[in-house]
Parts: C-alpha cells; sequence; structure tokens
C-alpha cells in the first residue's frame, strides 16, 4: 500500500509512519513542523519507501500517482500547542481536513481521522462511549481543539454520506512514549522531566482528576487495525487503565528513583475531571485490546527520556537553514 500521512513529523504520526514501513508499505508524511520535528523522522530518512515533506496542508494538499491510505493526524495536540495557535488548530481540523478528505476522494483511497477523547469534553457519563455526544465548551480555552476535532467528524461523516469516500474515525485517549517533547505541556513528559532534573513534579489541582493512559505501541496497532478494516466508526482506542493524576505523579517519582516531591498548581480551566474509554467496540470490531503494561510502559518512556536527556536533548532546535538542508537530503 501507498499511505499519506499528514503530521506525519509529530509523535504519533512518526511512530504511524515507522510501523507502515516496517509493514512494507510506502509512506509520504506532510507536516509543517510547526510542532512535529525531522528528529522524529530522521532514523526514516534516506529508505526507499519514505518520503517527506514540508508543506502546511490547510493550503493545499497535492500528491502525484496512487495512494491507497490517507492518515489525517496533521494538528497541534497538548495544550501548550494549541493554547499558543488556536486559529492553526481550528484551520488544521476544519480547512486541513476538507483538503485530506480531498485527497482521499480524489484518489479513491481509505481516508483515517485522528480524533480525540477530547470530543467528549469533561464528561458526564463515565467510562465513555462512542454513542456519548460529550459535554464540551466551544467558548473555553481548550474549544479551539475539542470544537476543531468535532468539525473534523462532521466532515469526515459528510464525505462518507455525500461522496462515497471510505472513512474511519478513531477516537485517541491520553497515549504517551518516545518521541514526547519534555516541554510539551502534556502530564507525562513533564512529570518524567521534572523527575529526572529533582524538580517539584506539579500536578494540577488537587490531583484527584483521572486519565486512562496508553503506550504509543498499543495505539498504533489499534489505528491500523481500523484503518485496514472498512469501519466507519467512531472507535475509541486507548487505555482503560484509568489512574488520578497524583497517583500517577508519585508512580513516575518512584520509577525514575527520584528525590522529587509533589507540588500542586493551579487546575486549568475546562480540565477534565475523569477520561476513561468504553472500548468495547474495538474489542468487539477490531479485535484490539492493548497489551503492554503501563508500568513496562512507563520504564520504557522514563529510559528513553534519560537517554534524550544524556544526549543533550534540550539543545537548540536545527535552525530554518539547518533544517532546509536537511530535508533537500531526503
Amino acid at each position: 500500500m501507498r499511505a499519506v500521512v499528514t503530521g506525519g513529523a509529530g509523535f504519533l504520526g512518526s511512530h504511524l509512519c515507522e510501523r507502515l514501513i516496517a509493514r512494507g508499505d510506502e509512506v509520504l508524511a506532510l507536516d509543517n513542523l510547526s510542532t512535529g520535528s525531522v528528529d522524529n523522522l530522521a532514523h526514516l530518512i534516506g529508505h526507499d519507501r519514505f518520503r517527506f515533506v514540508r508543506v502546511d496542508v490547510t493550503d493545499y494538499v497535492h500528491v502525484v500517482g496512487d495512494v491507497d491510505l490517507v492518515l489525517h493526524f496533521a494538528s497541534p495536540a497538548s495544550p501548550i500547542d494549541y493554547l499558543a495557535l488556536p486559529i492553526q488548530t481550528l484551520k488544521v481540523g476544519s480547512i486541513g481536513t476538507f483538503h485530506a478528505l480531498g485527497l482521499a476522494k480524489e484518489k479513491k483511497a481509505r481516508f483515517l481521522l485522528a480524533s480525540t477523547s477530547e470530543v467528549y469534553g469533561d464528561p458526564e457519563v463515565h467510562p465513555q462511549p462512542e454513542s456519548y455526544w460529550g459535554h464540551v465548551n466551544p467558548v473555553g480555552p481548550r474549544g479551539v481543539y475539542d470544537e476543531a476535532k468535532r468539525f473534523a467528524e462532521a466532515a469526515t461523516l459528510a464525505y462518507r454520506q455525500t461522496h462515497g469516500v471510505d472513512t474511519g474515525i478513531v477516537r485517541i485517549f491520553n497515549t504517551f512514549g518516545p518521541r514526547m517533547r519534555p516541554n510539551d505541556g502534556r502530564a507525562i513528559p513533564n512529570f518524567i522531566r521534572q523527575a529526572l532534573a529533582g524538580e517539584p513534579v506539579t500536578v494540577a489541582g488537587d490531583g484527584t482528576q483521572t486519565r486512562s493512559i496508553c503506550y504509543v505501541d498499543d495505539l498504533v496497532t489499534g489505528i491500523l487495525a481500523l484503518a485496514d478494516s472498512e469501519h466507519a466508526g467512531p472507535v475509541n482506542v486507548g487505555n482503560p487503565h484509568e489512574i488520578s493524576m497524583d497517583a500517577l505523579a508519585r508512580w513516575i517519582i518512584e520509577l525514575t528513583g527520584s528525590s522529587s516531591r509533589v507540588e500542586y498548581i493551579a487546575r486549568p480551566v475546562d480540565d477534565p475531571t475523569v477520561r476513561q474509554p468504553d472500548t468495547t467496540l474495538a474489542r468487539e470490531l477490531l479485535g484490539w485490546s492493548p497489551q503492554v503494561e503501563i508500568e513496562d510502559a512507563l520504564r520504557r518512556t522514563i529510559a528513553w527520556f534519560r537517554e534524550q536527556r544524556d544526549a543533550r536533548f534540550d539543545a537548540p532546535p536545527l535552525s530554518p537553514d539547518a533544517t532546509a538542508h536537511i530535508l533537500a537530503g531526503s
């Protein structure tokens, strides 16, 4: 197969590209590098079945030749990013989604939208099944991300019903693993970075709010299972292992062997109180369930962060000229 991955230089996108290459597919990764990094794809550059193009999918998407699968993963995904890039987040969820859907329509390819558990907002139903409509504040600070994804889902369904595009929607729950940015604002990279540095580990509010965390390898397996099926979705893909933020912070301190202490800070506006996927559909339709134990996954992720720190992970990013040189070499 030939697959196009928008947002291919991001955390999830790069893992998808890697897995697709590993199974024998040809991959074209598209990214404007606003939150992604060529470092995430460095090990694929030069591979005869991989190509990277720096492009903003809100401007246009044009691909020469046949395409079998379009995976639309382009979007800022962490609060620190979408709060800093609100208009870009809304545009990639709307205009970018239309462009990616248009590519799938033109090429008669299957289209898979990366949606999110954030479409459920601060849920009043727990755990969250796909049938739940959500509890989202459209004018709150998180609305730019939540509503962009909700709109993208509606656009995806409209293309399926109006143009007969073979579409699927995956609702992704909290995911972690190697290649997360240490300063991206999400809980696990924040906790690991702070613990490794011996700094206070900052927990929002009183730490009783919960998340369900899934290792990236498991998530990618679930995403590709849906992509390879004929199911329209939406389908929740995530680990139903629910944990409070306070417990997660203390677990990471223990696993890192850190002397850090927990420090409580102000809780963000509209921060969800609970988050846990009902994964019945994923099990029944796709035969998928997470396989990696959370403690093992946390240990792997901590080891990666430690290696990157020791390799001067916090060095300044590549200059535009240096980045252009690397991309030209691809």
